[in-house]
């Protein structure tokens, strides 16, 4: 047999690892991968194997305590099941003595086929044998020799390899000289070898941690990341345990993982663990994988893990995360704040988005002259000026708590920070910051400050707990409305610069809300204001009449529209009746509702007649409706308009005054109504015990028109009938037809007899019929007639006559004594003679003289003329010329109205008990001259 090229020798050490411990006496140079071959229990095969296998470490105490289990029966698990080692021996013969199982595996000889046979002739190839004979002659003369034989296995997939062969001399019980051999197969040792350098490479070189761990759960190896990594010498490491290496509650920890793995054999991925790494108080984070070590046998023999540094991953992710939270809330925000117009609802979905997401509890300050209508409070600008706490939140508290930031309580206070009151802001308080606080240079100079929270020794008010707080003015549209504060308690993270950024994020989107909702409150009141001057006063008083009204505007945001009603006394305790609806809604139709309010009541109060009333009111809507108001183009245009024919089609309606009214006047002492209609809903009328009905009142054109004649009618309506005016928003909408909501409104007053009062008659109209649709404006004017009773009426004819005059001074004496009016008496009949005597001369036919008393006592004068008198003013020269002048100077008021057949001249005195007084009469009479 040849022999083996020097180098190439296996070392005595590792042969003789299967050597009795007598065998093993001498030792040759240690091999360089013989200390990276794993460890192994006892082999069961026998006690003399297992007695000579190494053992995994221990400390020296607990193998002092644990060496008798050294010689217990394990199952295979050393170096050897990854060789696969064979043995046989040689006789003196030459011939095989002894074989083992190993030696049939490896050379696919049997034990029967080898026991007695030539090892040359049984397993060497023919071209060979001639030199190893030679080479088996000279292990019989007492030679050792190692080295690389071709072996032949018919059985082997590739019928052929190498062995290297460990021939020892030996001798027989006899003396005589034989030869131990140990095979083993090259291929499997030099892939062992591979393996081993493989697997140091990837231990040494890997840019990931990796660590060793024994069945003792102590540290066995690591590689240089990982002591890189976890800031020590890779040798410090070695028997090391987790205790050594984290905080107590992390060590508890990872050691409850590798006792876990080793014996479930279960793996675990990214187990987070934090420490610090000597030298370094920072925090840091790692990942850490574990999974079991087996041997070639399958025996666990340890735990392995991977270790990697996720501080700034973590970081990374905690940034990502933060900006994904900062995303959301905005987002957030912008859903939920600024869903209301009111001030103190917006401020409130701020804090409901703040707080708990953001911070722990948070308040909002608003400037006070903001809240109550002053565009430029003083002491804006330099952050000093009152501001009220309108909304506070806490997740912490059930009550407001101080920020840490003292304040100056009432208007009174100084602003030099002496005297800054130490407790809690209430909500609702009025309230100012001092001038040097941080609050207040935040409201100077727009810029969010972070203030510290303070020692804990300090105080213990809530204030103390607090980690820091952010103070942000509010700022929309480069002006500060307010001051919003965020703050986080101990143990939560302080305020940064994206928290900064997020939160006057926060506060500029709610300011905005906030200001809008001012600047809405603002022209809503305008608008109210205007709506409340267009409109009579709520409980509109009229003889012989109990009236009640009602205004829904169609326009929830600014609460104006076109429509309205109106209430006119008129002379003789007469009272006009007005419901209008002008086309449009919003302030438009609100200022054009205005002016044909003030035109109807001025037309009223010349008393013309219904249709006369509305034949003007036309005129004039025409004329509002052309530029400059010229009557011919206002006419013009809006008939264009009305029949949708304008030439460029650009033209806007709404500048147009078109317009539907309905107006009626009542009087008392007749109990007769007249009608007149433009275009509007007709009126319905509930005579007692009657169901309700609509009038049949001619419609006619709605004002603005033109071009038709307006008819009137007079019906008389006993006492106790009902009379409802109303718009075409009460009774119309998109959900049912104009016919179907009258036949509604006609059945909700048909009210039940608990229903008495006419305010209850009016929320019983509203509840019942559709009133919440929005579409339009509701007007609904409702009138229970009552007349006046005979004995509030005096009314006699006089003979065109001198003597007339005497005779009405005595009657209208006579009836002032019966109604207990004593102190009208001398002036009453002296404004009765003067009314007459002007009859007499000025005017035609026989006379009427009545006496009207209601709230007010009414002296009509009838005659036939048709002359209306002019009141003017008498030069001290003149005889006449002072009665009507008088008659100004002595009455509450005094006109002439037209008639069928002539004229009335009519004067009004105030009751004694009334709230106003007449004039005097002597300083009234002195001042003529």
């Amino acid at each position: 047999m040849s022999e083996k090229p020097a180098g190439a020798d296996m070392p005595e050490e590792a042969v003789g690892s299967q050597m009795s411990p007598k065998s093993r006496t001498s030792s040759s140079s240690r091999s360089p991968i013989a200390p990276a071959l794993p460890s192994s229990s006892p082999s069961s095969s026998s006690v003399s194997n297992s007695s000579s296998l190494p053992v995994p470490y221990r400390s020296p105490e607990s193998s002092l305590s644990s060496a008798p289990s050294v010689w217990q029966s394990s199952p295979p698990g050393s170096i050897y099941d990854y060789i696969r080692v064979a043995s046989f021996s040689l006789g003196p013969d030459g011939r095989i003595a002894q074989w083992s199982r190993r030696a049939t595996e490896l050379l696919g000889l049997s034990h029967e086929e080898a026991i007695g046979k030539d090892p040359v002739e049984a397993f060497v190839p023919p071209e060979l044998r001639e030199a190893s004979r030679r080479t088996v002659a000279d292990i019989l003369d007492g030679r050792e020799w190692t080295g690389l034989v071709p072996y032949y296995n018919p059985q082997a997939p590739q019928a052929h390899g190498i062995a290297e062969v460990y021939v020892m001399p030996a001798e027989t019980e006899h003396g005589e000289r034989s030869a131990l051999c140990i095979a083993v197969d090259v291929t499997a040792l030099r892939g062992l070898e591979t393996d081993l350098a493989a697997s140091q490479a990837v231990f040494g070189q890997s840019p990931l941690g990796f660590f060793l761990f024994g069945t003792d759960l102590r540290m066995l190896r690591v590689n240089e990341r990982f002591a890189t990594v976890f800031g020590r010498p890779a040798e410090a490491y070695r028997g090391a345990s987790a205790y050594d290496l984290l905080p107590r509650g992390e060590a508890d920890r990872l050691a409850a993982a590798l006792r876990q793995v080793l014996d479930s054999g279960q793996s675990l991925t990214d187990m987070p663990i934090v420490g610090t790494v000597p030298g370094n108080p920072e925090r840091r984070r790692w990942s850490i994988s574990l999974y079991r070590l087996h041997s070639g046998s399958g025996r666990p023999i340890g735990v392995a893990g991977l270790a990697t540094d996720v501080t700034g991953r973590r970081r990374a992710e905690q940034e990502a995360a933060g900006v994904r939270r900062n995303l959301a809330l905005l987002n957030e925000a912008g859903a939920r704040i600024g869903t209301s117009l009111d001030l103190e609802t917006t401020a409130r979905e701020l804090l409901d988005v703040a707080v708990p997401q953001f911070c722990d509890l948070a308040s909002v300050d608003l400037y006070q002259g903001l809240l109550v209508g002053d565009e430029t409070p003083s002491g804006l600008a330099d952050g000093s000026a009152e501001l009220r706490r309108v909304a506070f939140a806490s997740a912490v508290s059930a009550g407001p708590v101080g920020f840490g930031d003292s304040y100056l309580s009432g208007s009174g206070a100084s602003g030099d920070g002496a005297g800054g009151a130490t407790k809690p802001v209430q909500v609702g308080e009025v309230h100012r910051y001092p001038f040097n606080s941080p609050s207040a240079v935040a409201l100077r100079t727009a810029r969010a400050r972070v203030v510290p929270g303070r020692d804990g020794g300090e105080s213990l008010e809530m204030g103390t707990m607090l980690q820091s707080t952010l103070v942000v003015p509010m700022v929309a549209r480069d002006t500060v409305v307010g001051l919003a504060q965020f703050s986080r308690t101990k143990g939560s993270e302080p305020f940064g610069e994206r928290d900064t950024a997020l939160a006057v994020e926060l506060a500029a989107r709610a300011a905005v809300s906030i200001d809008n909702a001012r600047l809405y409150r603002r022209e809503h009141e305008r608008a109210l204001i205007l709506q409340r001057s267009l409109l009579p006063p709520g409980d509109p008083e009229a003889a012989g009449l109990d009236i009640a009204c009602r205004y829904l505007p169609g326009n929830a945001a600014t609460e104006v529209g076109g429509d309205w009603f109106d209430v006119i006394e008129l002379p003789g305790h007469r009272t006009a009746l007005v419901v209008g609806d002008v086309m449009g809604r919003g302030l438009r139709a609100a200022v054009a509702m205005g002016e044909l309010r003030t035109a109807v009541r001025t037309l009223a109060l010349l008393d013309l007649e219904p249709a006369e009333v509305l034949s003007a009111l036309d005129e004039i809507a025409a004329g509002l409706g052309a530029p400059g108001g010229s009557h011919a183009g206002g006419r013009a245009g809006s008939r264009a308009l009305a029949r949708g024919k304008a030439a460029d089609g650009s033209s806007d309606l709404a500048e147009v005054y078109l317009a539907t009214c309905v107006y009626a006047v009542y009087d008392p002492v007749t109990r007769r109504c007249t009608f007149a209609n433009a275009g509007h809903p007709p009126p319905v009328l509930v005579e007692p015990g009657e169901s309700a009905l609509l009038m049949e009142v001619p419609p006619g054109m709605p004002l603005g028109v033109g071009g038709e004649p307006f008819e009137e009618i007079e019906v008389e309506l006993p006492d106790g009938a009902l009379l409802a005016l109303y718009t075409d928003g009460l009774v119309e909408s998109r959900d049912h037809t104009l016919d179907e909501g009258l036949q509604a409104l006609r059945a909700s007053l048909n009210t039940p007899d608990s229903v008495v009062s006419l305010e209850d008659v009016c929320d019983h109209v509203l509840s019942t019929l559709d009133t919440h649709h929005g579409e339009d404006d509701i007007a609904l004017l409702m009138a229970r007639m009552q007349g006046m009773s005979a004995d509030a009426v005096g009314d006699w004819q006089l003979p065109s006559e001198p003597k007339s005059v005497g005779r009405a001074r005595e009657l209208a004496r006579q009836q002032l004594e019966s109604w207990g009016m004593d102190e009208l008496v001398d002036t009453t009949e002296l404004l009765v003679s003067e009314l007459v005597t002007n009859a007499l001369r000025y005017g035609e036919g026989e006379i009427r003289l009545r006496l009207l008393l209601d709230r007010t006592l009414v002296c009509e004068v009838w005659d036939s003329g048709l002359v209306q008198p002019r009141r003017r003013r008498a030069r001290d020269t003149d005889e006449g010329g002072r009665g009507l002048q008088l008659v100004g100077l002595l009455s509450a008021g005094w006109g002439s109205r037209r008639t069928p057949h002539g004229k009335t001249v009519w004067f009004e005195l105030a009751l004694p008990n009334g709230q106003s007084s007449g004039p005097d009469s002597v300083e009234a009479l002195l001042s003529m001259w």
